[in-house]
């Protein structure tokens, strides 16, 4: 298992590290999962319904799991980005697309991102996932306060 993936074009936004993270998931191409991950002992990565995982070769064996059975059918529906400084936070609603004898099947997933800018370009440091449904489409919300 090597110790670090292939190099990767350099990242300049986290909406570019999370593109390439969701094309290599499509894709089912672990090396390139794992090229987007911070070079840090402290990364986490929590899929639904699973453990924490912690580190680089944790999370490559969670997603070799992951991938065993090839790319998956999953797509962004929404996010919301918070960016401060050298750190971003993309609070994201997945849809996987899942072939069942009934036919194709939509699954919710929600996930929160946390990126940082190194030297490499941005880089994800934690992936944490839950189950979500098909109301997860709704968001709830304060409304926004206005001022007379």
């Amino acid at each position: 298992m090597p110790a670090r993936p292939p190099k990767v074009a350099l990242m300049t936004t986290p909406d570019e590290t999370e593109a390439q993270f969701y094309e290599a998931l499509q894709r089912g191409d672990l090396d390139r999962v794992m090229a987007v991950w911070a070079d840090d002992d402290d990364i986490a990565c929590i899929h639904p319904s699973g453990p924490r995982l912690l580190g680089l070769h944790a999370i490559r064996a969670g997603y070799e799991s992951l991938l065993q059975g090839g790319g998956l059918n999953l797509r962004i529906a929404q996010v919301r980005r918070l960016v401060v400084g050298n750190s971003a936070v993309h609070h994201v609603l997945e849809e996987l697309r899942v072939e069942t004898p009934e036919g194709t099947q939509s699954a919710w997933v929600l996930a929160t991102h946390v990126f940082v800018k190194t030297p490499q370009g941005w880089r994800l440091l934690v992936h944490h996932a839950s189950p979500g449904s098909a109301g997860a489409v709704q968001e709830v919300g304060d409304e926004p306060s206005m001022l007379h």
